[in-house]
């Protein structure tokens, strides 16, 4: 089956203008979904993969190899309406998809959805937002956490899912609704997450899979279903949470007849984009957040909290460490400190100085934290700064701050089996000769780059093969196109005290 994209919606091949939909794409029902069998393949298949971000979407088209042959990206904004607050119009996010879409204009035999974790979409009764989404970053719901905790119980929470109750997750989301706004919750008969509201405009289909909802609170990981004891206690009906499906499985199609898969958080897309599928490879994104991350053979509690274990798109499980500010810190410093400055400038500022800034460090807990501590009242600083200083230091604190930021994630892996003998590196930051030499300084184990860095929406693609049959597997999907680049290895750099000064800032500011 081969499909295109055009200006009016996604069409089969051959189709003429004068009788193509319009870009509301028209979904089908659930009688309507295909098994891979029923897809057959050009000498050229082409997937499309769609990241819905926190900044803006974006969709590109691979191949088969995993080469990349279009782009598109739209951008949209963020309300914060109180401070801690952020929402979203998931309206804003349809339409930047439904532009995207129209934007790649090409053949595609299957579409991979992926997204920004955690966040609320509170729908009616007909499939329309009752109001603003709550994003994952939105702080509002401490009260609610220790509601979840208190009620539930802390230890049969983590037996449960595997970790705390955090202000990111979409359960405390829902209990603030129904506090705060009765009326909006009286109305709202689904609660979904970003991509899922996605294939749901896509496909008319209401599902989820393992990955994401992993990331709600109230999800059993290690049994991959919803924990019907945990909304019970919290007199939460289940049916307000969609069905759970492989995340590779063909859940409908468009209008036009484009197979559409579950797809899967952005944290294990991007991992299936950089082939961390299987135990023993740790990746490290360098985004607005920095991610560590590893597949692992097994799930079990997190007591400390600071990592998340997860259902990976795999069909197995994952750890990972997030840190709320690393890139995001970085382009903070750039606007506020250094007017603008491109980002290889500061660079350059942080290549004039020796490790450890001359004494300075920096802070980098601009949100709050969550790893390597669970702190969402945590605040930036930096710390050390004399009239010898110059903006110079600061852009090497600034770098060095995150970098050590990042190191205690990957530090935070070990217990669950992340031990990296290597490292691949995606993300904005991996463009940063300088940021990726200091990366491996600091972690001592080599930094590797890809060929393609085209983040949770390569993995959303890849899924899509997998759903119609390209591939049997993730695993084996990752291993056919992901490949390495550049490898940047470590130097004798001691960076002892530098780090040790980081981590004594934290305790010292809390008291």
């Amino acid at each position: 089956m081969t499909l295109e994209v055009s200006n009016t919606g996604i069409q089969p091949c051959g189709v003429c203008s004068a009788t193509s939909r319009s870009t509301e794409f028209e979904p089908t029902s659930t009688t309507a979904r295909l098994t891979a069998a029923s897809v057959h393949f050009d000498t050229v298949a082409r997937l499309i993969g769609i990241d819905v971000g926190t900044s803006g979407t974006k969709a590109i088209l691979i191949d088969e190899t995993g080469r990349l042959l279009k782009r598109a990206e739209r951008s949209y904004g963020m309300s914060t309406p109180q401070p801690g607050w952020a929402e979203q119009d998931p309206e804003d996010w349809w339409n930047a998809v439904q532009e995207c879409l129209a934007e790649l204009n090409a053949q595609a035999v299957a579409i991979g959805v992926t997204g920004q974790m955690h966040g609320s979409v509170f729908l009616d009764a007909q499939g329309a937002v009752v109001r603003p989404a709550l994003l994952w970053c939105d702080q509002r719901t401490l009260a609610e956490c220790a509601e979840a905790t208190d009620t539930v119980g802390f230890r049969r929470l983590v037996e449960t899912t595997c970790n705390p109750m955090l202000t990111g997750f979409q359960l405390p989301k829902v209990l603030w609704l129904r506090k705060q706004d009765p009326e909006a919750f009286g109305r709202t008969e689904k609660v979904l997450l970003p991509k899922d509201f996605i294939v749901q405009r896509l496909t008319g289909e209401t599902v989820t899979e393992p990955s994401d909802a992993s990331g709600t609170g109230c999800f059993d990981v290690r049994r991959k279903a919803w924990a019907a004891d945990i909304l019970g206690a919290l007199g939460i009906d289940p049916r307000l949470f969609p069905d759970v499906v492989d995340s590779w499985s063909v859940v409908g199609q468009t209008a036009g007849g484009v197979p559409v898969v579950a797809g899967a958080g952005d944290q294990a897309a991007g991992a299936v984009g950089v082939g961390a599928v299987v135990p023993g490879m740790v990746s490290v994104s360098l985004g607005t957040s920095g991610v560590a991350f590893t597949a692992i053979p097994e799930a079990r509690p997190n007591d400390g909290g600071s990592v998340h274990v997860f259902c990976h798109a795999t069909g197995g499980w994952h750890a990972m460490g997030v840190m709320l500010s690393c890139g995001g810190a970085v382009s903070w410093a750039r606007k506020a400190l250094f007017a603008d400055r491109s980002f290889r400038e500061m660079d350059a500022l942080a290549d004039d100085v020796p490790p450890g800034a001359e004494g300075v460090s920096f802070l980098p807990y601009l949100a709050g934290e969550r790893c390597p501590v669970v702190d969402p009242a945590a605040t930036g600083a930096f710390n050390g700064l004399t009239l010898h200083h110059g903006p110079q230091h600061l852009a090497r604190a600034v770098l060095e701050g995150v970098t050590f930021g990042v190191s205690d994630c990957l530090r935070s892996l070990v217990p669950f089996g992340g031990e990296a003998g290597c490292l691949r590196v995606t993300g904005g930051g991996a463009k940063s000769a300088f940021w990726l030499q200091l990366l491996a300084d600091v972690t001592g184990v080599p930094c590797v780059t890809l060929e393609q860095d085209e983040g949770p929406a390569l993995g959303a693609a890849l899924l899509a093969g997998v759903g119609v049959g390209m591939w049997h597997s993730v695993v084996e999907a990752a291993e056919a196109t992901v490949r390495e680049k550049d490898e940047v290895s470590p130097r004798q750099v001691d960076f002892t005290a530098p780090v040790e000064r980081y981590r004594s800032l934290y305790r010292m500011l809390k008291g």
